[in-house]
């Protein structure tokens, strides 16, 4: 029995004396997980077969970027390790070597490759800036009077009309054919159509302040007045004479302004004149026969 206790452990030995040689010949070996990434990114670099000087107490490694600088270390257990380090920030693209060296004792020595992906940059265009420029109209101020009188319209275009200078209704009198200079002044009638005896009103603009103004009309004075420190002025206007048709009234302040008013006769003082008439022809005719018949009775007595 002891004899074969001795023999097992002669074979067991033997078997270690065998196994350890080929452990320790195992070669260095380093790999980097993921083996790509950006700069600053974070990846795994991991060794294995792995020896050290047997005087070392130390079992750590040293991880050299480019091999040369230094982004971590790691302890060593059984010939193998692994340990979490960035790419340097400032790297550019490109593949580098990574070197696991067993540092601060002497020892085994692997290498692998990491490659950087630097992203492309990414420009955003601002949209165009618009710019909305928008113009307002002139402004047009327009003083319309009653028909046939003056109209004057203000900035973009300057109208002024007389329909007494242009053109004349039938059996009507007219002074149109006189030049005037009437500014940006307005005459206004508060009536355009009168009888005879009906009051009538001119209203003027565009006089001088304080200046005198004389209304006429076929050369005779109808009214008279003073423009205010705004140039405007009211007076009544009487016609000397009047006759039917369209008359024109002339304001004259340093300007001449014009205005139109209809004179026509009613139709109820027209009837009632017929109506007088035919009244005085029954009466003639009626007091011609009496006469017959009073001058048949004589005769007859």
């Amino acid at each position: 029995m002891r004899s074969l206790a001795v023999l097992v452990a002669a074979v067991a030995g033997v078997t270690v004396l065998a196994v350890t040689p080929a452990i320790a010949q195992q070669p260095p070996s380093a790999t980097v997980k993921p083996a790509s990434g950006a700069p600053g990114s974070t990846f795994t670099v991991a060794w294995s077969g792995f020896f050290f000087d047997p005087d070392c107490k130390t079992t750590t490694v040293s991880i050299l970027w480019n091999g040369q600088t230094p982004i971590g270390s790691g302890n060593t257990v059984r010939g193998s390790g692994q340990q979490s380090v960035k790419v340097p920030a400032n790297s550019p693209a490109g593949t580098f070597p990574i070197a696991v060296v067993a540092s601060p004792c002497p020892g085994s020595k692997a290498g692998t490759r990491f490659t950087v992906v630097v992203p492309p940059t990414t420009t955003t265009t601002p949209p165009p800036v618009t710019t909305t420029t928008t113009t307002k109209p002139p402004v047009v101020t327009t003083t319309t009077t009653r028909p046939g009188q003056t109209t004057t319209t203000t900035p973009g275009t300057t109208t002024t009309t007389d329909s007494s200078s242009s053109s004349s209704t039938p059996g009507s009198s007219t002074s149109g054919t006189d030049s005037f200079d009437s500014g940006d002044g307005v005459l206004v009638l508060d009536k355009d159509n009168i009888q005879p005896g009906d009051p009538l009103t001119a209203t003027g603009t565009g006089c001088p302040a304080g200046a005198p103004v004389t209304l006429k009309s076929k050369g005779e004075n109808v009214g008279k007045a003073v423009a205010d420190d705004k140039g405007e002025f009211t007076a009544p206007v009487r016609f000397t004479t009047i006759d039917p048709g369209r008359h024109v009234v002339r304001a004259e302040c340093g300007i001449t302004l014009l205005g139109n008013v209809d004179v026509t006769l009613s139709s109820s003082s027209g009837g009632t004149t017929s109506t007088l008439v035919v009244l005085v022809f029954f009466l003639l005719i009626g007091a011609t026969m009496l006469r017959r018949q009073f001058v048949g009775l004589r005769a007859t007595a």
